[in-house]
C-alpha cells in the first residue's frame, strides 16, 4: 500500500536496520552480492584472455583492429547500462534490477559463445553480445552498491562495501585460471567458447542466491510501500534473532518523516550537483577519475614493460598479471575494516596518497634501471594493495553521500565519468609510450599517474565526509524527508 503523496509517513526502519548485529542474513547478502561482482572480474579477464586466439583462422579470423574494438564496445555498453539501469534501479528497486541485469549479462555472454563465422553479420552479432553483456554489468554497479549501503548496519557499511567491490579481483583470478585451462585443454575453436560460457553458469547461481535476498526496506519506505518494507525488515530481524543476536528497542525519536514521491530523474541530480552538493560532486568525480588514471598507468603498460624491458616471454605475462590481481584482492579484504574503525577520511586519503606516492617511487626506480621483473611486479602488488582499497572506497563515497531517491543514478553517473576518463587514459598512455622502446615515456606515464592519484587523496583530505558509523540519513538527508512540525 502506497502512502498518499501529501501525507507524511513516519518510520523507524533506518534506525532498526542500523542497530542490527551481524547475522547469517548479512553473510548471505555479502556472498550473493559479492558473487555478482566476481562475475564482472571474471567476464573482463576471460574476454581479454581469449581475444588473442580470435585472430586465428581456426576461430573467428578477426583482424587486430576488430579485436581492439571488442573492449571499446563492452565499455560503451557498461556506460549505457549504468546510466539506463541506474535510473531504473531508483524507480523499480534494487532487487529487481539485480536480477534483470544478471539476466542481460547471461544472455550477452552466453550468446557470444555461439558466433560461428567472420562475415559481416556474425561480426556485428558478436559486438552486439559484448555490448549487451557490458550493459548488464554496468547496471549492476548502481544496483549492488545501493543495496549494500541501504541494508548493512552503519557500523559495518564501509568494510562490506569495500569487500564486495574488491571481490572483482577474485573474479579476475578465477578468469585467468579458467582461460588458461580452456585454451590449453581444448581445441582452439572450442576452448574460447567454453570460457565465455563459464560466465552464464555462474550468473545462474547468483540469480538463485539473489532471489532469496530481500528488497531494500529503505527503498520501499521512500516509495511509500511501508507495509512491504516492514515485512522485509521483519524477515531480516528474525534472521538476527535466530542467530542469537540482540534486538535493542528503537525509540520513536529516531524515526524519520517522509513524503514519498514517484521518482526523480537526472535533471534533479544535476540540480543537486550545482546547487546543494557541488563539493560532493567534486569529491565523487575526483576519487573516481583519479583511481581510473592510476589503474591505466599500470594496466595499459605492464605487458610492454615485462616483455620489452625485462625480457619476459609474452606467454608468461598472465602469471605476473595474476600476482597483482592477488594484491588487488587482498587490499580491500585486509584494509576494509579500518574504513569503519579508523575512519573514511584518513583511510581514503591514506590509500590514495600511498599508492600514488609508491607509483612515483617505482617511476624513479624504473628510470634508474635498478628493478628486475620480480621486484617490479612486487612494487605493483604493493601499489595495488592500497589503490584497490581506495578505488573501492570511491564507490562507497558516492553511494553514501547522495540521497536515497537518486542514489543509484548518482553511482551510475560517476561510474560513467570514471569509465570515460579510463578510456581517455588508455589512449593518453598509448601516445606517451609510443613503441615502448624508450624508458622515458613509461617514466612520465608513472609520474603523471602517481601525481593524479595523490591529487585524489588531497581532495579527500580537504572535502571528504566522515560517514563512518553514521546512519545514511544522517550523512545525506533524503530528498523526501520533512521535519516533524511540517
Amino acid at each position: 500500500m502506497a502512502a498518499s503523496a501529501s501525507v507524511p509517513l513516519r518510520s523507524t526502519i533506518p534506525a532498526r536496520l542500523d542497530r542490527l548485529s551481524w547475522s547469517p542474513f548479512h553473510t548471505r547478502m555479502v556472498a550473493g552480492l559479492g558473487a555478482a561482482w566476481i562475475l564482472d572480474g571474471l567476464q573482463i579477464t576471460i574476454a581479454s584472455s581469449v581475444t588473442g586466439v580470435l585472430s586465428s583462422p581456426k576461430t573467428l579470423d578477426m583482424s587486430s583492429s576488430e579485436i581492439g574494438l571488442i573492449a571499446s564496445v563492452y565499455l560503451v555498453g557498461e556506460v549505457v547500462g549504468a546510466l539506463y539501469f541506474g535510473r531504473m534501479s531508483d524507480r523499480i528497486g534494487r532487487k529487481r534490477l539485480l536480477i534483470m541485469t544478471l539476466l542481460l549479462y547471461l544472455l550477452g555472454t552466453g550468446a557470444a559463445a555461439f558466433v560461428t563465422g567472420h562475415h559481416h553479420g556474425w561480426l556485428l552479432f558478436f559486438y552486439a553480445t559484448r555490448f549487451v553483456a557490458g550493459m548488464g554489468i554496468g547496471g549492476q554497479y548502481a544496483a549492488i552498491n545501493s543495496a549494500i549501503d541501504e541494508m548493512m548496519p552503519s557500523k559495518y557499511r564501509g568494510r562490506v562495501d569495500i569487500w564486495i567491490n574488491g571481490t572483482y579481483w577474485a573474479g579476475a583470478i578465477i578468469g585467468s585460471f579458467v582461460s588458461l585451462i580452456f585454451l590449453n585443454a581444448f581445441a582452439i575453436n572450442v576452448g574460447w567458447r567454453l570460457a565465455f560460457l563459464m560466465g552464464p553458469v555462474l550468473a545462474l547461481i547468483v540469480i538463485v542466491v539473489g532471489r532469496t535476498l530481500p528488497e531494500s526496506p529503505r527503498w520501499l519506505m521512500t516509495h511509500g510501500r511501508v507495509e512491504e518494507a516492514e515485512r522485509e525488515l521483519a524477515k531480516i530481524e528474525d534472521a538476527v534473532r535466530k542467530s542469537g543476536g540482540e534486538l535493542t528497542p528503537v525509540d520513536d525519536s529516531q524515526a524519520i518523516s517522509l513524503v514519498p514521491e514517484e521518482q526523480y530523474g537526472y535533471l534533479v541530480f544535476l540540480r543537486l550537483v550545482f546547487r546543494e552538493y557541488p563539493k560532493r560532486a567534486i569529491l565523487g568525480a575526483s576519487l573516481m577519475i583519479t583511481q581510473s588514471f592510476l589503474y591505466n598507468a599500470i594496466f595499459f603498460t605492464y605487458a610492454l614493460v615485462l616483455v620489452n624491458f625485462y625480457g619476459v616471454s609474452a606467454t608468461k605475462v598472465p602469471i605476473y598479471g595474476l600476482a597483482f590481481s592477488i594484491g588487488n584482492l587482498l587490499g580491500p579484504l585486509l584494509l576494509g575494516r579500518l574504513f569503519d574503525t579508523v575512519g573514511r577520511k584518513p583511510m581514503i586519503a591514506g590509500t590514495y596518497l600511498l599508492s600514488g606516492g609508491l607509483l612515483l617511487v617505482s617511476a624513479w626506480l624504473f628510470g634508474a634501471d635498478v628493478l628486475n621483473a620480480t621486484t617490479q611486479t612486487l612494487m605493483w602488488v604493493v601499489i595495488f594493495f592500497f589503490a584497490s582499497a581506495g578505488a573501492s572506497a570511491a564507490y562507497l563515497t558516492v553511494s553514501e553521500t547522495w540521497p536515497i531517491e537518486i542514489r543509484a543514478e548518482a553511482i551510475a553517473v560517476f561510474f560513467a565519468i570514471a569509465q570515460i576518463f579510463g578510456a581517455l587514459g588508455a589512449a593518453f598512455y598509448g601516445v606517451l609510450i609510443g613503441d615502448g622502446e624508450s624508458r622515458t615515456g613509461m617514466v612520465w606515464g608513472y609520474i603523471i599517474g602517481g601525481l593524479i592519484m595523490m591529487a585524489g587523496g588531497l581532495i579527500e583530505l580537504l572535502i571528504g565526509i566522515k560517514a563512518e558509523g553514521q546512519s545514511l540519513e544522517t550523512v545525506t538527508k533524503p530528498l523526501t524527508s520533512v521535519s516533524a512540525d511540517e
